[in-house]
């Protein structure tokens, strides 16, 4: 009795063992396919890389940079023009 009782636990081990093998590689393949699946759909939604995302923001924050340089620029000119207008309507 004892050996056949070993040789059955020793039988349900090695289906368990078979049992979470196949379920693995079910996963596995269940995995694959929505991976697939995930990237046909974001292609065909012509979704940017992260790349090209970082890129264009690295250029608007330099055009931003840019834009409020010029715009203390401008302000700069302006007053300077201001006060010459001021002087010369003085010595008028």
């Amino acid at each position: 009795m004892t050996q056949t009782t070993g040789r059955i636990f020793d039988d349900i081990a090695r289906l368990v063992t078979d049992a979470a093998g196949m379920a693995e590689g079910a996963r596995r393949e269940v995995e694959t396919i929505i991976r697939a699946q995930m990237e046909r759909m974001l292609r065909s939604m012509d979704v940017v890389s992260r790349e090209e995302f970082d890129a264009v923001r690295d250029m608007a924050a330099a055009a931003r940079d840019e834009n409020e340089r010029l715009a203390a620029r401008i302000a700069e000119l302006e007053a300077r023009l201001a006060r010459d207008e001021q002087d010369a309507a003085e010595l008028e």
